[in-house]
């Protein structure tokens, strides 16, 4: 079986999937960018397959949303010089897989490959750290519950070093009488 070189490096790949949404979501613009096309021509073959991207595969990101990603990624301003006229449009995973029936090209077919399995990576490392998150909580409860029963034991403790201690009777004969 011969190796093939990687399109795009998955590292590279994982630094381009957002959160947004509660989904995780890649930029047309970096999408056209793995695919080497221009994202104008990435927007236009969506829009003439546009049937094929719901709003759970592609969606307009608002003003806020835009500005907030160009901040993180400290890209040009969208106005004047440089930067964007429109919205970008981000993918949720589904929407990239669909990319590859829209985008015929073998370079396409091959980031697409990377891309899904760099989602499917991703979903498998937040439910690895959802699992370690719910046993930590399993654990932080069942030492609470100890916790509590330390605290008595050290609270009594504190009460008998504490309790004020009768006069000191002498023990023995007195001979003075």
């Amino acid at each position: 079986m011969q190796s093939r070189k990687l399109v795009a490096p998955v590292e590279l790949v994982e630094r381009r999937i957002y959160f947004i949404r509660g989904q995780k979501v890649m930029m047309d613009s970096e999408l056209a960018e793995l695919y080497q096309v221009p994202t104008k021509s990435l927007n236009l073959a969506i829009k003439r397959k546009a049937q094929r991207f719901p709003e759970d595969f592609m969606f307009r990101l608002t003003k806020t949303e835009a500005d907030s990603l160009r901040f993180q990624n400290e890209t040009s301003k969208n106005t004047g010089r440089g930067g964007r006229r429109y919205l970008p449009y981000v993918f949720t995973e589904h929407g990239v897989a669909m990319l590859s029936s829209v985008l015929n090209s073998e370079r396409a077919v091959q980031v697409n490959i990377v891309i899904i399995r760099t989602f499917i990576k991703l979903r498998e490392i937040l439910s690895t750290h959802k699992d370690l998150a719910e046993r930590l909580a399993n654990l932080e409860r069942k030492y609470e519950e100890h916790d509590n029963e330390l605290k008595a034991v050290f609270e009594a403790i504190r009460q008998l070093l504490a309790a004020p201690t009768a006069p000191k009777r002498r023990i023995g004969f007195s001979a003075a009488r």
